[in-house]
């Protein structure tokens, strides 16, 4: 059985983690395969959203228990590659070129929130359960702690990196680590909401504005950023999808990109 498996229906991919059997885990193999997934779609054309879903009780519960069996074992140099590989893959997802949705049907451990934090917005159920644990095991949550952090902020990380609490998905949503909390039953309703939303505006722009936050988020307010924002405006204004945008609604049609 394949660990992930991968579709695209209209502009919209979905990467689902298919290991229910470990909850959804991750190993060197899945890692090696979320790459390769989220750079694929990243790259494709027709792709103008993803979603990162996951089948099964759990979305992720963190790293697979045979995969910590075998790195128990590894020199530092071995521990420096696996890490960096993880590292890798959370900055493909986080830098992807189409916006990403976490799909979050069920518990998010460890590593597991390192995946919903690296996507740009978050969809939780109310009964899912959120845990940093690392601690327990007398690990640190090292390499996915600048997406949690940037998640959730310094303040509550310092909170639940610290005492491997649970929290529920309202705690979640409170601290800023998810954007939606829903019922299982309306869980597709709002994805297919944001999906919609994503796929109805101006793929350029889109792409530009995630740019934008990234660059932005965090600087301080100087000369250089400034200038940096003019220059964005000035060249999105320039670009082909920006004058086809500003003259579809001055004109009063839809833009070319609604009937792509």
């Amino acid at each position: 059985m394949s660990a992930l498996l991968v579709s695209t229906q209209g502009h919209v991919a979905r990467i689902t983690l298919n290991r229910p059997d470990v909850r959804n885990a991750f190993n060197d193999e899945v890692i090696a395969e979320l790459t390769q997934a989220f750079t694929q779609v990243g790259q494709d054309p027709q792709v103008r959203a993803v979603v990162l879903a996951a089948d099964g009780p759990a979305f992720c519960a963190g790293a697979d228990l045979n995969w910590m069996r075998r790195m128990a074992d590894y020199t530092r140099a071995e521990n420096l590659a696996d890490a960096g590989a993880l590292a890798e893959m959370l900055r493909t997802i986080h830098s992807c070129l189409k916006p990403t949705i976490a799909r979050v049907q069920g518990d998010v451990f460890a590593g597991g929130v390192g995946l919903v934090a690296a996507c740009d917005m978050a969809v939780s159920v109310d009964t899912a359960t959120y845990c940093l644990s690392e601690v327990k095991l007398g690990l640190i949550p090292a390499t996915i702690s600048p997406y949690v952090i940037r998640a959730m902020g310094a303040r509550a990380a310092q909170r639940y990196f610290l005492t491997a609490e649970r929290f529920s998905a309202a705690e979640a949503h409170r601290i800023g680590m998810v954007h939606e909390v829903v019922s299982a039953d309306q869980l597709d309703a709002k994805v297919a909401e944001l999906t919609q939303a994503l796929v109805s505006a101006s793929p350029n722009a889109v792409r530009s504005c995630k740019m934008l936050v990234n660059e932005v988020a965090g600087r301080d307010i100087d000369a250089a950023l400034i200038a940096k924002t003019v220059e964005g405006i000035a060249d999105i204004r320039a670009s082909a999808e920006g004058k086809e945008g500003v003259q579809s609604f001055l004109q009063k049609r839809k833009p070319s990109w609604l009937a792509a």
